[in-house]
């Protein structure tokens, strides 16, 4: 059955199977929606079933090159539009990161949309929209994709043997793709749940012998929104007591010292004034 395998947004498939179904596919999508939800896994599904070719010869997919992509990409598209499709009676183009198009790229791209071939499909994804010409969206036929539920994203996650906290889950925001990054950094976050959600127990030296994940650069990001989280269930768990109001403290520190990092402050002068203003409240 189509899209089986995939979980989450089952109105984005109805819509989909329904479109095949009543024979009104049209010329040029565009999936919207948070990264790592699915967008490019649904598009290969739907160009699955439009073709009729369980190995998808008929479809190709262009990604960013360095960050961006380039107008030199979609005029190579241009050029391949022009033929074709090999075994079926569509040919499908999918445009991953759409929303790295240069300027200069999309305006090259609505010629194809203004007058696409019969036999083109393309399938834009983008996380931003605002990123996306008025001109080009208003060509496109916008499919929205919502973030995964919760307990679906967790029960998608057990069936990879993967188990996971509340808080990962949280800080995941319905991204597949984020739960299992996260994931593979399993130790790291476990302890700092450790330290963070028995804050009050623990003297500062102890603290600061066991954080070292705290000034792993690449990962503070994801780190910080971690403690955030932990802060935040501690203050509704205690809501309406002073000890309530204290996380709630705790958490715009954690937001101070994200802002640091943002203006490119000292980084571990910011982690180490970020511990001791915890320990200051």
């Amino acid at each position: 059955m189509a899209f089986e395998e995939l979980i989450g947004n089952d109105r984005v498939k109805k819509m989909l199977i329904n479109s095949i179904k009543t024979n009104k596919v049209t010329h040029s999508y565009l999936f919207l929606g948070p990264s790592g939800v699915g967008k490019t896994l649904f598009a290969k599904e739907f160009a699955k079933l439009i073709l009729n070719d369980i190995n998808l010869t008929d479809l190709e997919i262009i990604e960013s090159e360095e960050g961006k992509i380039k107008i030199e990409q979609v005029r190579n598209l241009q050029g391949k539009i022009l033929e074709k499709p090999i075994v079926s009676s569509k040919k499908i183009y999918i445009i991953k990161e759409a929303d790295t198009m240069t300027k200069e790229a999309q305006n090259c791209l609505l010629k194809t949309l203004e007058e696409p071939p019969e036999y083109t499909v393309l399938i834009l994804i983008a996380t931003s929209e605002s990123l996306i010409l008025p001109t080009i969206k208003s060509r496109c036929m916008k499919i929205n994709f919502d973030s995964i539920e919760k307990q679906k994203l967790k029960e998608y996650l057990e069936k990879q043997n993967i188990n996971t906290t509340e808080t990962l889950l949280d800080i995941s925001q319905g991204s597949i793709e984020k739960a299992l990054k996260l994931y593979k950094d399993n130790e790291v976050f476990m302890q700092v749940e450790e330290i963070f959600s028995n804050i009050e127990g623990r003297n500062l030296l102890d603290v600061l012998n066991k954080v070292d994940a705290l000034y792993d650069k690449e990962k503070i990001g994801d780190i910080l929104e971690y403690i955030n989280i932990i802060f935040y269930k501690k203050a509704v768990q205690y809501a309406g007591t002073s000890r309530g109001a204290k996380y709630f403290e705790y958490m715009q520190e954690v937001e101070n010292a994200k802002n640091n990092l943002k203006f490119n402050c000292n980084y571990d002068m910011t982690i180490d004034n970020l511990l001791y203003k915890i320990w200051e409240e």
